[in-house]
């Protein structure tokens, strides 16, 4: 039963790549390395260079191999950019993934994994979000997700496609075996700009927005670790083989953390005092993003193991230290 992986070279899907691999699941990745690095697949892992969007090679990946299962990984994730080029987040998040599924559709994969986002919450005022908790996505980012996610309830309704939907909060941290983790120039995730900070890979760092109606002033998010998330999309599998049906479940620890908590946390775990900038708010950020983590505990019996923000800097300080000393990624394995 091989499991296609979409976008197994970058961040993410590198470490559902390890995490599988782990238990002898046979897998295939399907990533253009518009974000990804093939050196993050391990070199046994058949490997295919290719567009998502581009059905004839899916199809042929699928047949090939003997595909089952989809996790879908790929997609651009940058708020900020989404705000200023809409219509590339809408191309190769949506439309690309419409094309995806109904490859899925045509070749009769029965099991398909989302990797969805809690944007499409957008502002929302729940002080603990669940999966039910109203919808309104604030940024193009988040409208992208969400489409797809009508997109795969509606193919389910229509032709029996088994969906689940992991909508996931603040992925943060690194493989802790320093196999993987965040490589991407330029990326906007906060503990991977502050761990940047502290190896002095950049001078200082921003925060944006202090007028926050929160304990400091500054956005409070639910920062799960990067490989829970991994074990999160396997059990998702795991009951979806045993015949349980897809639903959408929220991937969070249940608890959050502010910009400048978390900036501290990686000030005390490195022992670096780097220089902070106060700014505006970004467009697109909400206050508050904080998970429930209810559901997908009772349903799939998940449990964190790296619940605990000093280890998900330290996991992530020591990958930006790995990536500091690596002049190719390729190096890594």
């Amino acid at each position: 039963m091989t499991i296609l992986i979409t976008g197994g070279a970058g961040y993410i899907g590198s470490h559902m790549v390890l995490d599988l691999i782990a238990i002898d699941e046979a897998i295939v990745v399907l990533d253009d390395l518009s974000a990804g690095f093939a050196g993050l697949v391990p070199n046994f892992v058949p490997f295919i260079k290719g567009d998502i969007g581009d059905k004839s090679l899916v199809k042929s990946i699928i047949e090939s191999y003997g595909i089952k299962s989809i996790l879908h990984f790929a997609a651009k994730i940058v708020v900020p950019d989404s705000m200023s080029d809409p219509l590339g987040y809408y191309l190769n998040n949506t439309s690309k993934a419409r094309t995806l599924i109904e490859a899925a559709v045509e070749t009769g994969i029965k099991d398909f994994i989302f990797s969805s986002t809690a944007a499409v919450y957008g502002g929302t005022d729940a002080t603990r979000v669940t999966e039910e908790t109203p919808t309104d996505p604030i940024s193009p980012y988040g409208r992208s997700k969400l489409m797809v996610e009508w997109m795969l309830q509606d193919a389910a309704r229509a032709h029996g496609l088994n969906a689940m939907i992991l909508r996931y909060f603040n992925v943060a941290g690194a493989d802790p075996a320093g196999r993987s983790g965040q490589s991407t120039p330029r990326a906007t995730h906060l503990i991977k700009t502050a761990c940047e900070a502290a190896i002095g890979k950049r001078v200082g760092m921003s925060v944006f927005g202090t007028d926050y109606a929160t304990p400091d002033g500054t956005c409070l998010r639910d920062y799960i670790h990067v490989s829970d998330l991994a074990r999160a999309h396997r059990l998702s599998l795991e009951f979806m083989r045993a015949g349980g049906k897809g639903t959408v479940l929220n991937c969070g620890y249940g608890h959050g953390y502010s910009v400048l908590e978390v900036i501290q946390a990686v000030k005390s775990v490195s022992g670096v005092d780097f220089p902070v900038t106060l700014a505006g708010r970004r467009a697109g950020d909400p206050q508050e993003l904080v998970a429930t983590g209810e559901k997908i505990r009772s349903l799939l019996g998940w449990k964190p193991f790296f619940d605990d923000l000093g280890m998900i800097v330290a996991d992530a300080l020591e990958w930006e230290k790995i990536l500091r000393n690596t002049s190719q990624i390729g190096q890594l394995h």
